[in-house]
This record gives structure tokens, sequence and C-alpha cells, in this order.
């Protein structure tokens, strides 16, 4: 990647220190790479050795980067918002961890609208603009030393061109014409995001009562739709999406889905 691309300025790793970390700070430590396998990999393996919570790592490109249900994903250097980040919620029952990657796509779908694009959630946390993927974000559990820690991942297409979108279903914010498209200023964003959000969230002990739910119910495009869900281990199911339980999971005609992937089959009525 060269700076004579306008479109995908380097990252500043000064400006990104100076603005989150520091004594009385929520984010411990910010390492930026030129190119990883994968952040997630990075922080997961930080967390075993100890790291604290709030690291964070961003990197130009992935070489072995993963999205849900173990799909492979990458994106051209530079052209991308490519962040995890170390939590460790030890104030919160381990079966309300579940809203973690909801919770962390309200963090994206916030910043992509603070950079003047309109988004929409679709159960569990794709971030979508007119039905097209923008963002998407793959959480993980790993054990520590010091106990249970969960790793966020976010993939962010941020100055993507038509001509370099993995799939036609996909979009970028310089395609949806954003008024930011610096990735140092859309990743300070949604790191703020995600740490109001999580602290929030974390203060009422991970009680989906505290508002997460709420929050995420009215940007969640996927209820009120009629859907097809594919389950990893069970038959499909086809039905009306009707809202979100207590435990983050998709109520689809009565039922509670807590995996698989979701189409969109029509809206109600």
């Amino acid at each position: 990647m060269s700076y004579r691309d306008l479109d995908r300025p380097p990252l500043d790793t000064a400006a990104l220190r100076s603005a989150l970390t520091g004594p009385k700070r929520f984010f411990s430590e910010v390492v930026v790479t030129a190119q990883t396998g994968s952040t997630n990999a990075d922080v997961a393996a930080a967390a075993r050795s100890g790291a604290p919570e709030g690291l964070v790592h961003v990197t130009d490109a992935q070489t072995a980067g993963r999205g849900r249900l173990d799909r492979t994903w990458e994106s051209p250097a530079g052209s991308g918002a490519i962040v995890s980040v170390l939590l460790r919620p030890d104030g919160v029952p381990p079966a309300r961890w579940v809203w973690l990657p909801l919770l962390a796509g309200l963090a994206v779908d916030a910043t992509v609208q603070e950079c003047g694009v309109g988004s929409s959630l679709k159960w569990p946390n794709d971030v979508l603009v007119d039905g097209r993927k923008i963002a998407g974000i793959l959480l993980e559990r790993t054990e520590t030393p010091i106990g249970p820690a969960a790793v966020v991942g976010v993939g962010l297409n941020v100055s993507l061109r038509r001509d370099e979108l993995p799939t036609p279903a996909a979009t970028s914010l310089l395609l949806e014409g954003a008024t930011e498209t610096d990735r140092t200023i859309v990743i300070r964003a949604f790191l703020r995001n995600l740490e109001a959000l999580y602290r929030a969230w974390s203060a009422s002990g991970g009680d989906p009562a505290g508002g997460i739910r709420d929050s995420y119910v009215r940007r969640c495009v996927t209820i009120g739709q009629r859907v097809r869900v594919t389950q990893p281990h069970d038959e499909p199911l086809e039905g009306l999406a009707t809202g979100i339980d207590e435990m983050g999971r998709l109520l689809v005609d009565g039922r509670a889905i807590s995996a698989g992937d979701v189409t969109h089959v029509r809206p109600a009525g």
C-alpha cells in the first residue's frame, strides 16, 4: 500500500494511542501492525499470557482472518478497519456473555452512522446498509490463567472499491458516500462506542434489561421479517422473527434460535 492512494491514508498509531490509552483510561495498550494472520488470534494469545482488559490490536492486512461459522475473511491492505479488543467481564455472570456479540454490533452500527451512513443490524451482529453487508463481527471466548476472557474482532469495510468487493451483497463506507473514511478516525470512534456500551452493560451485571436489549431491538431489521434460518446441526427453519429473548436469541415463530445463518425472506404482512 502506498500513501499515493488518497483513499487509504496510513494508520496514525500515535494518534490512536494518545486518544485511547493513559492513566485511568479503559484501553490498556494499542498494538498496530502492517500485517498479521489474525488480530483475534494475536489478542487471544496475549490474553493467555496474562494481558489485561483493554488490549487492542489493529492491522492493515490479515492473511488468515475468520468470520462466523469459520468462514475466511480478507480484504486488500489498508481498505478496512480491522481491530480486535480484549475484554474481561469478570463481574458479569458467564450466561450473560451471550450479549457481547450483539453489543459489539451496536458499537459498529453507531460508528457507521457517525460516518454519515445509514445502517442497521441483522441478527446477530451483521451491520447492513440497504441490505448490503458493511461489517462483520467475531467474538471468541478464551480461557486464561487469570480467568476467561472475550476477544471481540471487527472487520469494517472502509475504502473497498466496487471491483474489490468479495460479493455483490457487500459494500463499504467509501461506496456509500461516507463523510469519514480515515481509518484512524473510524477505529477511534468504534472503540469509544464499544467502551461506552461495554461499561454500561458491565455496570448492570450484564442485565439486558439495563437498556442493551431495547437498543438492539430498535436497530435490528430482522425483527418483523419472515426469515429462513440455516442452523449448524438442525433442519432449516422458516418463520416470522418476532423478537429477541433475554439470552439474546432470535425468536422465530416462538422458537429461540441461538446460532445460525439468517436470510431475510420478506417483511411481515
